[in-house]
Order: C-alpha cells, then sequence, then structure tokens
C-alpha cells in the first residue's frame, strides 16, 4: 500500500476526506511596481519572518524540540538516516506518545490544514495517491484509495495516474492512527496499519527550511541570508566552534577538478573537532582516506585562525604523508548543536551538520 507525501485533513464533520499530494505553501509572493513598493514588502516580509520565527519556538514543547532535533540533517524524509539517527527518532516519538496531546485528535479543529510530511520509517512509500476517508474513533481515521494523479507546477491541472484500485480490494484499503497532536497543532505524530510511523508539522523550523533549500539546491544563499538574519534577533551569545563530528552538505564554492585541492580546503568530507584541534577527514576510495590535521585559536568574538599542516593518505594501518599547509581565517555565521554556518577559506560559505558530538 503506497502511501503519499503531504497528508490534507480537512473538517472533521465531513466524514469523505482527503489524503492528497500537496506542495508547501509559498511565504510570501509580490510583484511590486516601484522601488519603493519594493523596500516596504521587503520590510514587512522580513518582519512578519521574525514574528514567524519567534511563534514557532514558542509552540514548540521542550519534548517535542527534542524530536525537530532528531530530524534535522535526515534527508529524503528518511531515506538517509543512520541507526542512530532513527533510533534517536524513535525515542523521541516514544516520550511524546507518552505525554497528555490532544484528546481525541480526529476531532479536534487542530488537525485540520495541510501538514507536511517530514519523517517516515517507509520512506520509499510516498506517492500522489488519493482516499475516501472516515472517522472510527477517537485517533483512527479508516482510508481506502479510489484515484491518483500527477501534479506539475508548470501545468495547471493534474494529471491522471491509473491505478486499478477495485482489483486490488483490501490491500487499498488502510487505517491510519494519530498517536500524538500537539496542544499547538503543530506537530502530528500517526502510525499506519502496516506499522509505520509517521511524524508530520504544520510549521517547520527555521533550520528544516534552509534545508529543504540546500537538498533542492536552490536560493541557497538567500535563504542562509535569510536564517542568519532571523537567528540574530533572538540570539543572546556570540556562536562557539563546539566539538564533534560535522559533516559538509553545502559550499558556495564549486569543487576544483583536483580532489586533493578540495580535501585540502575543507571542500569535501568531515571536520573533527577536539581538544583545540581541527581534522579534515575524507574518504577517497573504499579503503582510502583522506586526513589533515591542525590547529585553531580563537582570534575575535566568532573568529579563529586555523592551521592545517598534517596530511596523509590513510590505507588500512598505513599512512602516506603529503606535505601541505592551509591557514584560513574562519568565521562563525550561526552555530548550534546540530547545525553551522561559517565562512572559511577564501571567504567561502560551508554549512555543516553535526554528525556526533565527539564524546564516542
Amino acid at each position: 500500500m503506497a502511501l503519499i507525501e503531504n497528508l490534507n485533513l480537512w473538517p472533521p464533520s465531513n466524514l469523505q476526506r482527503n489524503l492528497a499530494l500537496n506542495s508547501p505553501p509559498k511565504l510570501f509572493n509580490f510583484k511590486p511596481s516601484a522601488t519603493h513598493s519594493i523596500r516596504k514588502t521587503l520590510h514587512t516580509c522580513r518582519c512578519s519572518l521574525v514574528n514567524e520565527q519567534q511563534q514557532q519556538q514558542a509552540s514548540f514543547t521542550d519534548q517535542e524540540k527534542q524530536l525537530i532535533d532528531a530530524l534535522i540533517g535526515i534527508q529524503g524524509r528518511g531515506k538517509s538516516a543512520s541507526p542512530q539517527q532513527l533510533n534517536d527518532v524513535e525515542r523521541a516519538v516514544q516520550v511524546l506518545e507518552g505525554q497528555d496531546g490532544e484528546g481525541d485528535p480526529t476531532s479536534s479543529d487542530l488537525i485540520e490544514g495541510r501538514w507536511q510530511l517530514m519523517f517516515t520509517t517507509r520512506p520509499g512509500t510516498a506517492s500522489p495517491i488519493q482516499a475516501a476517508a472516515s472517522i472510527k474513533d477517537g485517533k483512527r481515521i479508516l482510508f481506502q484509495f479510489d484515484r491518483a494523479a500527477f501534479s506539475f507546477k508548470f501545468l495547471p491541472f493534474k494529471v491522471p495516474y491509473p491505478v486499478p484500485f477495485r482489483l486490488l480490494g483490501d490491500e487499498a484499503k488502510g487505517w491510519l492512527d494519530t498517536t500524538y497532536l500537539s496542544h499547538s497543532g503543530n506537530l502530528r505524530i500517526s502510525r499506519g496499519n502496516k506499522g509505520t510511523t509517521f511524524v508530520l508539522q504544520k510549521r517547520t523550523d527555521p533550520r528544516q527550511k534552509l534545508l529543504a533549500a540546500i537538498s533542492t539546491g536552490t536560493g541557497v544563499e538567500e535563504a542562509i541570508d535569510e536564517f542568519i538574519s532571523l537567528s540574530k534577533s533572538g540570539a543572546k551569545d556570540e556562536p562557539v566552534l563546539l566539538e564533534g563530528e560535522w559533516q559538509m552538505i553545502w559550499s558556495s564554492q564549486i569543487e576544483t577538478d583536483s580532489w586533493l585541492e578540495n580535501a585540502g580546503n575543507g571542500l569535501m568530507g568531515s571536520q573533527i573537532v577536539k581538544n583545540e584541534q581541527m581534522k579534515f577527514l575524507v574518504n577517497i576510495l573504499p579503503g582510502i582516506r583522506f586526513s589533515m590535521i591542525g590547529k585553531f585559536v580563537k582570534s575575535g568574538t566568532k573568529t579563529y585562525d586555523v592551521t592545517m599542516d598534517d596530511a596523509a593518505l590513510i590505507g588500512g594501518p598505513f599512512g602516506y604523508p603529503l606535505e601541505m599547509e592551509t591557514k584560513i581565517n574562519m568565521e562563525l555565521l550561526y552555530n548550534d548543536d546540530k547545525i553551522r554556518i561559517s565562512k572559511g577559506y577564501n571567504n567561502i560559505l560551508f554549512v555543516h551538520l553535526r554528525a556526533s558530538d565527539g564524546s564516542k
């Protein structure tokens, strides 16, 4: 049985519901006719986004934030999740399912609206299929798939997708339990009849919006500028370079033809920060890694001088030293225990995700 990417639940009083595929709504869309109008609109939008971020931060409880933190860095709604990430998500889900969420969630007005699927334990099941649904009780929704269609942004209509639902019989039927619905109406956890877990959100964390831009590869620098501007409005302290293993997921510099140059400048692989040392680590071939170790010292409120000068190719227990040196003035633009935005070698922008805290 296939399942959809986004779930739309219409008012509970209507027993015929649609579970439809929809893209998240745009934050704003305007076509001003003059420069003054542009500036005024941008100012209004920026103020609106700041207020939105503050509302989002206030709308999630500490336990809900733990789940959102566990989701940060998981791409493809769960396809790229490591065993540790899956454990973190499941643990956070179980904590919330043990909390007092909205009672009888299927009868609550809070379940209405557009929900975006953020994570599922069966990420390959998403499909553009609609279903007729009805309420069984306060937590369970029964549904039966009856039609499917493809939706393209460049077309004003949907393209039918032929599926013989009548011939599928019970295979086209199922149920979905809402095991947790937040009191804010922004977070929902559901479990399906085949044991699949779903985490859905109405409002997304600002970090999730940034990572979404990176995953699509569109408007990343604009998203970074907006995110940093929003984060400054609520920041109390200057960012600090945290220890741990940090995986690079995006840079503003296109890699050169030389993998050695890319690796030595931190344009590939991961960074391991520990005990005032930094290590660049890149998997070149199966069993062969590039390693480069150096030191960093704090040179300003949010800047560090980094000197990398101990490079080698490592294969098993053996290492081949390389004569290389890289000096970097790193500026931290944003840093928390999950994501780091910095300006490094040759003023290149970097976005890193924390894979581990380095305690192991």
